[in-house]
């Protein structure tokens, strides 16, 4: 565990689509410094010592598992590398913060907890939107009981783009909604449901509608695309006595509280009851999510406390994705959150 008296010295491992906002982030932060980037392309490390020139450059990134002056590695790397890299890492004594989602299986997040737990490092997954101030005020409206019991939750994540080659649209914008959907409930799902669709690339969904079950008798439906006209980044959260909107495109007023609802119904159209009350925006702070993340993170390893975002919430992350493939590989049918092999 590093020293309070000194900053957390962080290197990233991948300099690609979203190292660079890690590296920033990192380097902002109270408390942390980013003194290494490994990257296999040469030419990405050059843009990186043009931002960053103070910055360590390798593209072998075991030179710099094996300094003893790093304390935290950050793997911004494909999701098929984060089970090797994260136990290199602990190995090595590191503590590791790993890009969403924690693996690509179920078996390969369990490792990666393991070795976390074998090595006594903290882990800590990029599950970005849980740190998000909108999301975190839509949560606390629900542990105050502001909206009731939550019957369902229905979210749309689409856009043109950015189309993966090598995971669908299920694997690259589902952990998002998963994570805000497992935070705010606080339950795992007891079964899930997919269906999808491959329109651009053979075998890989570019539309996906995953649907989730929980025990309390909520559902969660998540819409998500590649392949949309508009950019909607909105999740409607329907409770007993009021209702939530959260949309993260709005530059202003991201939640909105409803005081609408069923008051009573009869088959006789004159003694049905709708409630369309005020509509209350709660004031929400305008702080990049990301710093919030990488400030809470280094504050974790040097507190020992654990992560909002621990291997354990990656690793149901995990588990609710993969239930999600597997039912979509079995044409939609509705499939046990855990796998029965690993139940």
């Amino acid at each position: 565990m590093s020293s309070p008296e000194r900053d957390l010295r962080v290197a990233v491992v991948g300099a690609g689509y979203w190292g660079p906002n890690l590296i920033r982030n990192f380097s902002e932060a109270p408390g942390g410094d980013v003194v290494a980037v490994a990257d296999l392309s040469a030419d990405r490390l050059v843009a990186i010592r043009k931002r960053f020139p103070a910055v360590r450059t390798v593209t072998d990134h075991r030179l710099l598992f094996a300094d003893p002056t790093i304390d935290a590695v950050c793997l911004a790397t494909p999701i098929s590398t984060h089970r090797p890299l994260a136990e290199e890492a602990f190995a090595a004594g590191k503590h590791v913060f790993v890009e969403k989602p924690l693996a690509g299986t179920v078996a390969d997040a369990e490792a990666i907890a393991r070795a976390a737990s074998r090595a006594g490092r903290t882990l800590m997954v990029g599950h970005t939107f849980v740190y998000n101030p909108a999301v975190v005020a839509v949560r606390a409206l629900l542990v105050a009981g502001e909206l009731g019991t939550i019957q369902y939750i229905d979210s749309q994540r689409v856009n043109l783009g950015l189309h993966q080659f090598d995971f669908n649209v299920l694997w690259d914008l589902g952990p998002h909604d998963v994570s805000i959907v497992l935070y705010w409930l606080d339950e795992e799902p007891e079964w899930v449901q997919c269906t999808g669709g491959c329109f651009i690339q053979p075998g890989i969904e570019d539309v996906a509608f995953l649907t989730m079950g929980f025990p309390s008798g909520a559902i969660a439906h998540a819409h998500l695309s590649w392949l949309a006209p508009s950019k909607l980044r909105t999740m409607t959260v329907v409770g007993a006595r009021k209702m939530a909107v959260y949309d993260d495109v709005q530059a202003v007023e991201k939640v909105k509280v409803y005081d609408h609802g069923v008051d009573s119904l009869s088959p006789d159209e004159l003694r049905r009851s709708y409630r369309a009350g005020d509509i209350h925006s709660p004031r929400v702070p305008v702080t990049e999510a990301l710093q919030i993340e990488v400030r809470h993170f280094i504050d974790c390893v040097r507190t020992g406390a654990v992560p909002r975002s621990d291997g354990e919430a990656g690793l149901r992350v995990v588990r609710a994705l993969d239930a999600g493939t597997r039912s979509l590989r079995a044409g939609g049918t509705r499939v046990a959150y855990r796998s029965p092999a690993v139940a």
